[in-house]
This record gives C-alpha cells, structure tokens and sequence, in this order.
C-alpha cells in the first residue's frame, strides 16, 4: 500500500520519520511498514527528531490542539486516551495534570506512555514510576513508547486505506470498534460536567469493570510473578480468509493493545472496557525472549476464536512461564 506523509504524520509527529517512511513506501503488508518504521525510528531519526515526535503529543488527560498540524494525529490521540478519561474522576485528573508538570519540568518533554487501554490510575503509577530515572534512561523510555504508539497506528493507518479500496459498505470491524471508542471518549471527556450531562452519559457507559481479553503472566521458575514482559494483543482483519497452521498469515493482525507486565505480573488493559467484544480469532504473544534471554522461547502467541455467542463473555489467558516450557488455559 502506498501513502505520502501526511498519512505518516498521523502516525509520528516527526517530519524525518514521515519523509522517510513515504520514500520507503508502498509496503506490502503492515509487518513490512512496522519492520521498516522501526529501523528509520531508531536508526536514522536523530535526537531533534524524537524531540519533534514527542512534543506532538498532548500531555495525558488534556485534549490535543485544535491547531495540530495533523488532524488524524489529533482524533487518534483522543481515542487512545479513551479508557483513560473513561476511568478518571476529578482527583485523579488533577493528580495526573501536577505530575505531567513535575515530569515535563524535570525532563524537558511531555509524559509519553501508549494510553491505548490504559486507566487513569494505571497510567499515574507508571509516570510515578519512571519519575525517578535518569534523562538519559527516560529519553529512551519515551523512544520506546512512541514507537509503540507508531504501530498502534500504522495498524489503524492501513485498515483506513483497505476500507477506502474496498467494494464493499461493510466496514472492518477495527473501524467499528474505532467509531465505538471515539463515541466513548466524548462521554469521558464531560466526566467532570454538570449532573444532567453525567445522567445522560451514564446509560452509556459499559457496565463491564474490566476488558473483555485480561491476561498476566506466572514465573513458575521463581515462583513469582513475571514482570516487566511485554505483551500484544492483536485481532485478524483479514475477512477473506482465516488463520491456518499450514498457511501464511503476515498481514492479517491488526494491533489491538501493547502493555507490559507489572509487579503482579498482570499486563494492564490491551483493549478498551466494552460491554460486547468484537467476535473473531485473537492472538496475544508473549515477548518471553527479552524477559528471559537465555531462554528456549524467543516468544509465545496463543490464538484463540471468540464466537458471537461468546461476545459478552470474559475471556482471562493466563501464562505459567519458566525458560523451558510453559502452561496457559483460560479463565474467567
């Protein structure tokens, strides 16, 4: 698929990477624009680049400018702060805002963490976390988060384009979900307003109090949980086809979430709080290998098929992990 700049400027809001993602493109599947995307990013963007990136980015909880330079940037920026604004109160946002300032002061650039899925509570604890690091260490920190926002996003950018291109009216059930998150971040963005307004938005709220796909992760070796490993859930897009152990399937995952485990060995939210999930075939992988470098498994990814009669139902994919071998079953 082909796209200019702009398209990539949506995606990160350094003009170095758009240049030079439009010059590499058209790719042929999206591992193949998230491959590339990764190399310009940390290979040939420069320090005035990421700088250009991460100022971009509202500070967490604020809206974007009605000014910004991309409007797409802009309307993906509010979505992924969706569950955010959907789980914050009036404290929590004025704690979130004196923390987002003692950061910017310390560091010299916005908090920047890849909100997709994440509570307001979640994201404080980690700012609170990182907090204390280094400049150097927090510089890249930030990096790292970017670039997940990037494939969050090159993921959106290309089931834009696939819609665009198709014959058909029925919309892709990630631009579905996109239209649902997008009608939820209006509702969270009145959180603090008067009563009438709370009473007209609260019938809209999913009275789900955790995502429908949860996961965390069991370090049998050391008895503990595993913390610290990043995990992925993604969805299959491609609705001419399915999955198969036999046949190739680069380029129809679409990311749904990115997170990483955290002193409970739990991975925070990978998705949005919805009553319905969208039935389909899922995977969520595992980054075992940079969890434990001298292990056997350089990642797992478990696949899974939720049904329409399934869809309001909770689905919990736990990990028992050691360097050796592992154990997964579902929960509820």
């Amino acid at each position: 698929m082909g796209f200019d700049e702009e398209d990539f400027l949506a995606c990160c809001g350094s003009s170095k990477f758009a240049m030079e993602m439009a010059s590499a493109s058209p790719f042929n599947t999206l591992d193949h624009a998230i491959t590339t995307a990764r190399d310009i990013w940390f290979n040939k963007v420069d320090v005035k680049g990421w700088l250009e990136a991460f100022e971009a980015h509202p500070q967490i909880g604020k809206s974007p400018s009605p000014n910004h330079k991309s409007e797409t940037f802009a309307q993906w920026s509010k979505g992924e702060q969706t569950t955010a604004l959907a789980t914050a109160t009036g404290s929590s946002l004025l704690e979130l805002s004196v923390w987002n300032a003692k950061y910017m002061q310390k560091f010299g650039f916005v908090f920047l963490i890849c909100a997709s899925g994440r509570s307001t509570s979640e994201i404080l604890t980690e700012l609170k976390k990182r907090y204390p690091n280094r400049p150097i260490v927090e510089f890249e920190n930030a990096a790292q988060e970017q670039m997940k926002i990037t494939e969050l996003r090159l993921a959106k950018l290309f089931s834009t384009k696939a819609e665009s291109a198709s014959t058909h009216d029925q919309q892709p059930m990630a631009l579905k979900k996109k239209a649902e998150e997008d009608r939820v971040s209006i509702i969270g963005a009145h959180l603090t307003a008067p009563s009438q307004e709370t009473a007209d938005k609260t019938s809209q709220i999913s009275s789900r109090t955790r995502p429908p796909i949860t996961t965390h992760v069991l370090d049998v070796s050391r008895g503990s949980p595993a913390v610290g490993m990043d995990v992925k859930l993604e969805m299959w897009m491609n609705e001419q086809s399915r999955p198969s152990f036999d046949k190739t399937d680069i380029g129809g995952w679409v990311m749904q979430g990115f997170s990483t485990t955290d002193k409970d060995g739990r991975s925070g939210q990978l998705m949005s709080i919805v009553d319905s999930v969208n039935p389909g075939i899922y995977r969520i992988s595992f980054n075992t290998g940079n969890y434990c470098p001298g292990g056997f498994f350089p990642y797992v990814s478990l696949v899974f098929e939720i049904r329409e009669t399934q869809k309001s139902e909770h689905f919990h994919v736990p990990l028992l992990f050691s360097p050796f071998s592992f154990t997964t079953y579902r929960g509820s």
